[in-house]
């Protein structure tokens, strides 16, 4: 259930999404929390990686989807949720999904199953620095979706940003997305403001564990 991807960093595959662990100097770091269902998975790939789900210091949102927010609700801690500005009121639930966009019509369809957490929810902006990571925006996929890169740690949480097909990068497809426009703009636009990372984790897919910018940046190339 977890597989270490690198000292400090665990990769927990949910079925049909990713979730993730982080040590980052001794602030445990979750990232992303799977769908409702999903609380029992991760609360039992935190105890494989050696912690207990009240260790976690805070929660990385990569953006508000049904799987990926779903579990929030149904883990029995306190730390601060950090999503996106443009999906932060969606999470809270004091705003809904604009549900005149395809992708907006999708998760008002599944929010039905979503509770909003009880936890501390903070809205994060372009280039702010939680702990090691720095956020970056990168709309597309969802109009708040954050990419978490950590030069300390060689990491990156992607997010549905990319996913993962057959050992390469490809980009979150129109019907899952608010703007492919976007999504091809944040995808340039990381390749050429993040610093280099070995590790890739994204929300679908195998994570890579070497190279990750590089096939990042070879993505970029194509768009």
């Amino acid at each position: 259930m977890a597989t270490q991807l690198a000292d400090g960093l665990w990769w927990f595959d949910l079925g049909r999404v990713n979730a993730f662990l982080a040590d980052d100097d001794g602030d445990l770091t979750l990232v992303d929390a799977g769908t409702p269902f999903d609380s029992g998975d991760i609360a039992h790939g935190v105890s494989e990686a050696g912690y207990g789900v009240n260790d976690i210091d805070r929660v990385l949102v990569t953006h508000y989807d049904f799987d990926h927010v779903g579990a929030l609700s149904r883990l029995p801690f306190e730390a601060p949720v950090f999503v996106g500005k443009a999906d932060a009121p969606i999470l809270s639930g004091t705003e809904t999904p604009d549900w005149q966009n395809h992708k907006g019509a999708l998760q008002r369809a599944a929010g039905s199953l979503v509770s909003a957490p009880e936890n501390e929810i903070r809205s994060v902006e372009d280039e702010d620095e939680i702990g090691s990571f720095t956020a970056y925006a990168t709309p597309g996929h969802s109009p708040g979706h954050v990419v978490y890169v950590s030069e300390k740690l060689d990491v990156a949480f992607l997010g549905d940003l990319v996913m993962e097909g057959h050992g390469k990068l490809k980009p979150s497809s129109w019907v899952i997305s608010y703007d492919t426009d976007d999504v091809r703009d944040s995808i340039v636009s990381l390749a050429e403001r993040a610093p280099e990372f070995e590790v890739a984790g994204m929300g679908h897919g195998v994570p890579f564990i070497r190279g990750g910018s590089e096939r990042l940046q070879e993505l970029a190339e194509t768009l």
